[in-house]
């Protein structure tokens, strides 16, 4: 009899140092507790030493650090009809571990879900000349219609960024003729610039000369010696005009 009742008092202690280990959770700093009474919420607890009524009470462990959650591929189509694959990265985090919790089922789920969606609604309100050279703002569009529609399940995003825009093999073609046109047609237009300001300079040039006819004669003189220095050309000069260049370039010359 007396060993039955020591049994019993031994298998009573083990039973209750059992329970009392059972009760004890460590939560680490990033991680919280929601902690429900026969099945309604009743606080969120942690971190640190944490106990829980086995039978009673029931925990769940949310983890507060930021989440790095990758979009798949997305098909995407444009506003100018050009369809596209569209990868994009978001992070977030939990802020209100209870609403994590009750508000919505597998809240990572719920996240990845709404920003393939939301990756798409947005995207295709834009053209593809957007997509590849507004990133930023496009990032921003995203990340703030995204943390609009998760406030209410306590998540707050943080950033979300484009990482690829993926074209079939003909739109890169398409886009590499485009480019090439595009330097072309700057090409063109800074040729133009510069026939036009030589034109102007021409311009100015002459009306200055038709003031001074001596500068003009001059003018022919300096042209005359400059054909002179090759050899091989042959310079054909009627008369008067040939004594009117020299004779408005001596000294002392007068005109009228």
């Amino acid at each position: 009899m007396f060993f039955e009742l020591q049994f019993g008092v031994g298998l009573a202690l083990v039973l209750v140092v059992f329970l009392a280990l059972s009760a004890l959770r460590v939560l680490r700093e990033y991680e919280r507790a929601v902690v429900f009474l026969l099945g309604r919420f009743w606080r969120v607890k942690g971190p640190g030493l944490v106990l829980i009524v086995p039978g009673v009470q029931q925990m769940v462990r949310v983890d507060l650090r930021v989440v790095t959650m990758d979009v798949p591929p997305q098909d995407v189509i444009s506003r100018d009809n050009v369809s596209v694959k569209v990868s994009a990265v978001v992070y977030f985090r939990v802020v209100d571990a209870q609403k994590a919790i009750i508000q919505v089922e597998k809240y990572l789920v719920a996240t990845g879900q709404l920003a393939q969606t939301t990756l798409r609604a947005v995207l295709g309100k834009h053209e593809l000349d957007e997509m590849l050279a507004e990133r930023e703002r496009l990032n921003v569009d995203i990340q703030r219609i995204l943390d609009s529609q998760t406030d209410a399940w306590g998540i707050k995003v943080t950033n979300v960024e484009i990482k690829h825009v993926d074209l079939n093999e003909s739109m890169v073609r398409a886009i590499a003729r485009q480019a090439e046109a595009e330097r072309e047609r700057r090409a063109k237009v800074i040729h133009a610039e510069g026939e036009k300001q030589a034109a102007l300079a021409l311009l100015e040039a002459a009306r200055m000369l038709a003031q001074q006819p001596e500068a003009m004669q001059l003018r022919y003189l300096q042209t005359l010696t400059q054909v002179a220095g090759d050899r091989g050309s042959t310079i054909v000069f009627p008369i008067p005009l040939l004594q009117a260049m020299v004779g408005s370039a001596a000294p002392g010359s007068r005109s009228g």
